[in-house]
């Protein structure tokens, strides 16, 4: 709850994500504040990532009902993590898939949706997201893919970067394939 609390002020200086990372390749991140975040990035990530994100608090539950019949159907599962759910798990969690890190996962979550506002939530994600293979967070991705600051990113430049988080380091900002 400590950790929850304090980074509703305190920018993280790292995640959980960046520290495993950490051990096979060089990291780039830069932290980058709200203000400085170009609206097109946001609004992009929302679209591409969660558009229930301004009204929920914290699951989607009609996501969620989704991809359970999805699965009952024996279709490809999906993914129903919202923004908030993909913060907590990039900042105190690790990556796959376990009924402790589930109920891992909520916990933080509702901590989250209870102790931040959602313009803090998006601007941690944005911020801790992974953008490509070491390359965290909107400030080092405008910096390594379009060599601009993350407030001048355009609606293109925007599009390209919620494109590749479903899968950062399958796919590529700098080198976009078709589905990109």
């Amino acid at each position: 709850v400590g950790a929850v609390v304090a980074l509703r002020w305190i920018d993280p200086p790292t995640s959980a994500f960046m520290i495993r990372e950490r051990m096979s390749a060089p990291v780039r991140y830069r932290w980058v504040g709200d203000a400085n975040i170009s609206a097109h990035i946001k609004i992009a990530v929302i679209a591409a990532e969660d558009q229930n994100f301004p009204a929920h608090y914290g699951f989607d539950l009609q996501s969620i009902n989704d991809a359970l019949k999805d699965r009952q159907r024996g279709r490809r599962v999906r993914g129903a993590s919202t923004i908030s759910q993909q913060v907590e798990k990039n900042l105190f969690l690790w990556p796959g898939q376990s009924w402790l890190r589930k109920g891992l996962e909520a916990y933080f979550t509702v901590l989250i949706e209870t102790l931040w506002p959602k313009q803090r939530i998006l601007e941690v994600y944005l911020n801790v997201a992974e953008f490509g293979r070491g390359v965290f967070g909107v400030g080092a991705a405008s910096d390594v893919y379009f060599r601009k600051r993350a407030a001048r990113l355009n609606q293109y430049d925007a599009a390209l970067l919620a494109a590749v988080l479903p899968s950062p380091k399958r796919l590529r900002v700098n080198a976009p394939s078709n589905y990109v």
